[in-house]
């Protein structure tokens, strides 16, 4: 392109001589139209040629002011032009209003609740998981077990929460159910123990005492504890079972305010906590969660992934069909969009004047000119032909007035 202007500029030249010189060898007087043209035309060229090139570099190396804009002001430039995309593109209500007129949940959802679709993301996700459980270092990652979570449980008493817990339990009644597995078990064994029964009351019965006694009160001893235990284990409201639950509900109430109790249960859990087996068990965890998730995430059939994609597909179903959760989940699209406009703008376009403030002055100029430098000669070719037609223009205009 910089060619065809160029060569604009030439025809208009090889013209305007010849006109001039056809005129001076007594030429007709029409070329006196010609050769107003030609050098209107000329000066057009050169002028557009001085223009264009200004924008980009010195002409003919001259130190001319305000040339070579670009190269000189391009920190300027990447200024202005990271203000102009923060104050029209960046503007929290530009970027609220683009998003809600895009509808993206809805198409989000449409596209996620098709079951490939789901396998897809959840095959990307997946993968993702894989790359960062792989970088994280197994060390780092033990440490941070140890030091947070464990030295979060062992900072926290566990008495009042465990309390706590024990009171809910009690007040729905939950624990009945394992009153009544301890109740059966006891009768169970009771019933099946009476050789180990005979055998206790025997051992501790006097020597002085005849065998056939001991039997008789062992035989007793043992009907009246089957006795027992039956009628523990079939009435509801047995004594024993109510002094149970009052133990229970005094042990959660102590557990919570009673402060020996609490220091017991802290002296407990430093026990637990410090067992060999536990530490052990604490070593390994991440490798064993590591193992297992990584073994989860690389099988396609695994019941993570298969309950992932069931979200997602279900997620997606929600997301195309119910118009309130959808409005819900817009709205806190739109406003997580607007809280990052708004607090990080600013590090937004940054990028835009800090890219350009590395950029070498002539090699921006280079890439500027690169993009739209063909565009441009096009105004070289405009002005030689507009410049031109204004010159015969003129000419014509004296020549009638004259």
């Amino acid at each position: 392109m910089k060619l065809v202007a160029a060569g604009f500029l030439a025809g208009a030249t090889v013209l305007f001589i010849a006109a001039h010189l056809w005129l001076s060898a007594g030429g007709p007087g029409w070329l006196g139209y010609v050769k107003a043209a030609a050098e209107a035309g000329m000066v057009g060229a050169l002028a557009d040629w001085f223009a264009v090139t200004a924008l980009f570099r010195r002409p003919l190396g001259l130190p001319i002011p305000h040339t070579a804009i670009i190269p000189t002001k391009k920190d300027l430039l990447g200024d202005s032009l990271g203000d102009f995309v923060g104050a029209n593109f960046l503007a929290e209500d530009v970027v609220r209003d683009k998003l809600s007129r895009a509808e993206l949940p809805r198409r989000l959802g449409t596209w996620v609740a098709e079951p490939e679709n789901a396998e897809r993301v959840t095959a990307e996700l997946a993968t993702a998981v894989r790359g960062a459980v792989t970088v994280l270092r197994d060390e780092y990652v033990q440490d941070v077990l140890e030091q947070v979570l464990v030295k979060q449980l062992m900072d926290r008493e566990w008495g009042p929460p465990l309390g706590k817990v024990l009171s809910g339990v009690l007040a729905d009644g939950a624990h009945h159910r394992m009153v009544d597995l301890v109740c059966d078990r006891a009768y169970e064994w009771v019933r099946g123990n009476y050789d180990l029964v005979m055998r206790v009351v025997s051992d501790q019965a006097p020597n002085w005492s005849p065998r056939f006694v001991d039997e008789l009160v062992a035989d007793k001893v043992f009907r009246e504890v089957l006795e027992f235990s039956w009628a523990v284990k079939t009435d509801p409201d047995h004594p024993l079972r109510k002094a149970v639950d009052k133990f229970l509900v005094e042990f959660a109430d102590d557990m919570q305010h009673d402060r020996p109790t609490i220091e017991r249960t802290e002296a407990i859990k430093h026990q637990l906590v410090e067992h060999p087996d536990v530490q052990r068990f604490i070593g390994k965890a991440w490798g064993t969660a590591k193992t297992m998730l990584l073994d989860a995430a690389a099988d396609p059939s695994s019941a993570l992934r298969r309950r992932v994609a069931q979200g997602l597909a279900s997620l997606g179903e929600r997301l195309a069909t119910d118009a309130e959760f959808r409005a819900k989940f817009d709205g806190w699209l739109l406003d997580a969009a607007g809280y990052v406009v708004r607090h990080y703008r600013a590090e937004i376009t940054t990028l835009i004047t800090d890219t350009v403030d590395r950029w070498d002055g002539p090699e921006t100029a280079r890439k500027v000119e690169l993009q739209v430098g063909r565009d441009l000669q096009y105004i070289r070719i405009n002005g030689t032909v507009v410049g031109a037609l204004a010159g015969l223009a003129i000419y014509t205009l004296s020549q009638l007035l004259g």
